[in-house]
């Protein structure tokens, strides 16, 4: 009888195991901000990890990544889409959203508060004032959108890419794991992981304007907080519907410009009937072999489109 006993110990480590993982992880902080290409900005829920690339003078344009890919979807100064658009004249600024990259891992629910705080207390951190152009990459299209509805005389224009918010089905078991307390969360920490590198290493084929990019993302999975941040995320602005605000962002006159991968699998190519819906005046394209990381596999497409779509850039 005594293998009877090791049933609820292996039951303990089996539930104790993710956790344990958790804490294991390494710490974001000073030692490992060394690697960081840009500077850091003490705000209130902690640092933000910032990058300016292009000319100290020309337009502004903001660029907010996604759910789990840092600020390094956008490249550098030599390659990737800041740097195209650096090309066109523009100043740009990436940023790592909290729980992400080399910025700080605060608690609390990720909601369009939290988010739209950050941007706004970086932004006067830079000291920049007046209108500017808003770039938003998946969740950093709810984000954009959450910020544009908030402070629309202060967007210029408003570009998302392939961007949540729309409401889209996002499956049972991330229904389960945002809904589900504390069940949700032990399956997040167990699973994710796994589930975040089978993910990426589906792209590592594809051709990308970063450089080493599927590493990069799965190098995220080294630092403590950041899963929890999804989870954060999944429970807090991708669980909002930005349908009012698009429609305030309409009424308010804000240009907004969206372009969608055909064969995106996170953000369907529907979106498109569904922020007609919302915004009517919104320009939207469709890239007809891009998938959800069209910004940086199809990153010449997507300058194109912004080219086809100004006189001068986004000018």
């Amino acid at each position: 009888m005594t293998w009877l006993l090791l049933i609820p110990l292996c039951l303990a480590v089996i539930v104790i195991a993710p956790l344990l993982r958790e804490l294991r992880r390494r710490t974001m902080g000073p030692e490992a901000r060394t690697l960081a290409p840009g500077e850091f900005a003490p705000l209130s829920r902690g640092v933000t990890h910032y990058r300016w690339i292009g000319p100290r003078r020309g337009p502004i344009a903001v660029c907010v990544h996604g759910l789990t890919t840092p600020s390094f979807v956008w490249g550098g100064q030599e390659q990737g889409l800041a740097a195209g658009l650096a090309e066109r004249g523009f100043r740009v600024l990436c940023y790592d959203l909290y729980g992400r990259g080399f910025s700080d891992r605060p608690d609390g629910l990720q909601d369009r508060t939290f988010f739209v705080d950050q941007l706004q207390e970086l932004l006067d951190h830079q000291d920049v004032r007046g209108d500017f152009f808003l770039i938003g990459y998946s969740m950093g299209g709810a984000i954009a959108t959450a910020y544009a509805s908030a402070h629309p005389d202060r967007v210029r224009e408003l570009v998302l890419l392939a961007a949540a918010g729309l409401k889209t089905n996002p499956g049972r078991l991330a229904t389960f794991i945002r809904s589900q307390r504390p069940l949700g969360d032990w399956l997040m920490m167990a699973l994710y992981p796994r589930l975040h590198i089978r993910g990426t290493e589906a792209e590592r084929s594809l051709p990308s304007s970063v450089p080493n990019i599927v590493d990069l993302q799965q190098a995220e999975l080294k630092y403590k907080g950041f899963v929890p941040a999804v989870l954060s995320s999944l429970r807090g602005i991708l669980n909002e519907d930005m349908g009012p605000d698009l429609r305030h962002i309409h009424r308010q006159g804000v240009p907004i410009l969206a372009i969608w991968g055909e064969a995106d699998d996170v953000v369907p190519v529907s979106s498109v009937g569904r922020l007609t819906e919302q915004a009517r005046s919104a320009r939207q394209e469709v890239i007809s072999d891009a998938g959800h990381g069209l910004p940086y596999t199809h990153t010449k497409e997507v300058l194109a489109i912004l080219d086809a779509n100004h006189r001068r850039g986004l000018e």
